[in-house]
């Protein structure tokens, strides 16, 4: 099993727990704030199986249905983490409005507090986790449901301030208004995450940085040839797609030109992981510039 299926399969896991947790922790004060924070942990659930689903397929190899793999399905099932932090916000919203307008008196906050505070640290540790290995695997499902977990971790910590402020103060109405604070602040997460990844299912260019290093790359590697141009690119999950056209003397053979091929694309996989090359090569009548130096 890979290290992305195994964290996947965790991130269901630790999500269950936390679910457990959170709700024990309503149950015992009737904080309308923490069982806020329990309904939000519910999306936690379906993220995780969602994000576990995604890693699974964008894994697969290409088919001949899909000649380019599967990645989008990470951008897919990260859209829908997006829309799903939203709908647990708005839930939320709903639930500190409720509350709002008959507030109630807290019982057993200590223990409480307690419970949802072993979730919250148990929850921040995992999201670190996810987001550090996600970025490291370029897994947009597993950062994805890294960030909607650390939006969890955020609302815990707001939830856990407003049930402690209106607990000393006797100020119940606080509980419902910080609820309610912290679901905006979940509302701006969850269009992030949904931002980002329609950028990768619109076939986003790389970032600049990475561009630049193509060009660099392509430039220093095409000795005989007379220039390079209309360079593209997109990103899929794991993999940066390249192409370009490539312009070589006419009287240069096959062979040749094949083997400066050869050159930049060994040159470029080595350098941008994932990279998936495509060169057409063109004779010296299509150069778009003249001066004898590789021009992307």
């Amino acid at each position: 099993m890979s290290p992305a299926n195994q964290l996947a399969i965790g991130s269901i896991a630790v999500s269950f727990l936390v679910l457990g947790l959170k709700y024990w922790a309503y149950e015992l004060t009737g904080s309308v704030a923490l069982y806020s924070d329990a309904l939000e942990s519910i999306v936690n659930v379906a993220t995780a199986v969602t994000s576990y689903m995604a890693v699974r397929m964008s894994a697969k190899p290409p088919d001949e249905n899909h000649h380019y793999g599967h990645e989008k399905a990470e951008y897919l099932s990260a859209v829908l983490v997006g829309v799903l932090i939203a709908l647990a916000a708005l839930s939320i919203l709903r639930e500190a409005y409720l509350e709002f307008q008959d507030p109630r008196i807290l019982v057993a906050p200590a223990k409480g507090l307690a419970v949802n505070g072993v979730a919250t640290v148990l929850n921040g540790i995992w999201c670190y986790v996810l987001i550090r290995f996600g970025r490291a695997m370029s897994s947009h499902a597993l950062e994805a449901d890294g960030k909607h977990l650390m939006t969890d971790v955020i609302t815990s910590v707001g939830v856990l301030a407003g049930v402690i402020v209106a607990y000393l103060t006797g100020w119940a109405v606080l509980d419902p208004v910080i609820a309610a604070l912290v679901a905006l602040n979940i509302l701006w997460m969850g269009w992030r995450v949904m931002r980002d990844s329609i950028g990768g299912l619109m076939d986003e260019a790389a970032p600049e940085p990475v561009m630049d290093r193509i060009r660099e790359i392509i430039s220093s590697n095409a000795e005989g040839a007379i220039e390079a141009h209309d360079l593209r690119t997109r990103v899929a999950g794991r993999q940066t797609f390249i192409d370009f056209h490539l312009v070589v003397p006419g009287s240069m053979s096959v062979e040749a030109s094949h083997d400066i091929c050869d050159r930049i694309e060994d040159a470029l996989r080595a350098d941008v992981e994932g990279a998936k090359v495509a060169i057409h090569v063109e004779p010296e009548e299509k150069a778009k510039h003249h001066g004898g130096v590789p021009i992307v």
